[in-house]
């Protein structure tokens, strides 16, 4: 019955070439799947370049897949891609735009501004790259109304083309830290020196685990970029403002840890300041005075009963 369909109103050599393409495209699909599956044996660290080996066998596979299906289907193949060469510049002037962002595709995967896994910034957009596609690339969003650099939950999906208009700043290439500024307010007669030597100790205890990884991170970042910092360890800078004394802590951290690290030093400081007489911690307050008019005998409403 098979047999009586496929002989049914078709052309032996159309027939032909309709099974030799689906074999094709079914042998192009398994050696995709096949592919991905090795790659994705290795160990969980090595994601990223498991994810771009994945991509460039995606398509190389279906360049390939097209190239042996148009020799197939079409003859003379040769002068029908010098026409199809002729005619793509053609439509490259009215699909400006579609050919920016491919252009933007190569210059992404050939000079890497940012990677998957990269924290950065374009425009006014920020997050975690995500994924990485020929037209476009993914962001998971971060900041908008959520502070400190926290996710949204939103995936925003940007043109490629947007890395030749719009700045772009990695928080993970070069040097994969970042520095942090919190700053609290203590009253002109606290012991500013005490306070100081209290908040020192506190970041000291918070960020001495990543400040050893941030060297080593340092030393390795300073073969390839222009990156000079003498010091690494935390900072306190005085300032004396209208509210008082402004001190400001200055410290490296994971840009991706930036809130927890805010969120553990601001409890820290709350518990050792607290008990400590001579420093206040302080902050702007209002006083509302609201005083009675007082009413005149002659214009009261008794008075003219009288």
């Amino acid at each position: 019955m098979f047999d009586n369909f496929l002989n049914f109103d078709i052309d032996a050599t159309l027939r032909n070439r309709i099974l030799q393409t689906l074999l094709i495209v079914f042998i192009m699909w398994l050696i995709n799947k096949v592919s991905v599956r090795l790659i994705y044996r290795g160990d969980a660290v090595e994601l990223r370049r498991q994810y771009h080996w994945r991509k460039v066998i995606e398509y190389t596979s279906f360049i390939i897949g097209i190239l042996i299906i148009g020799n197939l289907w079409i003859n003379n193949f040769q002068s029908v891609t010098t026409f199809f060469g002729l005619l793509s510049a053609g439509i490259a002037i009215a699909l400006k735009d579609i050919f920016v962002n491919i252009a933007g595709w190569a210059f992404i995967y050939l000079r890497k501004p940012f990677d998957v896994g990269d924290r950065i910034q374009i425009g006014e957009v920020q997050g975690d790259v995500i994924d990485l596609r020929l037209f476009q690339f993914s962001l998971l969003e971060i900041g908008n109304w959520v502070d400190a650099d926290q996710s949204t939950g939103r995936v925003v999906h940007v043109p490629n083309g947007k890395v030749f208009l719009d700045a772009q700043a990695n928080y993970s290439t070069g040097f994969n830290y970042i520095w942090n500024e919190q700053k609290i307010y203590i009253t002109l007669r606290s012991d500013f020196r005490k306070a100081k030597d209290i908040l020192l100790e506190i970041l000291n205890e918070h960020l001495k685990e990543d400040l050893r990884l941030a060297e080593k991170v340092f030393k390795k970042a300073k073969q390839d970029h222009l990156i000079v910092y003498k010091q690494f360890t935390p900072m306190i800078f005085t300032k004396i403002t209208e509210r008082g004394i402004q001190l400001s802590m200055r410290y490296l951290c994971d840009p991706k840890k930036r809130r927890m690290f805010e969120h553990a030093i601001t409890e820290s400081i709350l518990e050792r300041l607290g008990p400590e007489d001579n420093i206040r911690i302080a902050y702007p307050t209002s006083t509302v005075l609201l005083h009675q008019d007082k009413v005149h005998p002659d214009t009261h409403p008794d008075s003219r009963k009288r």
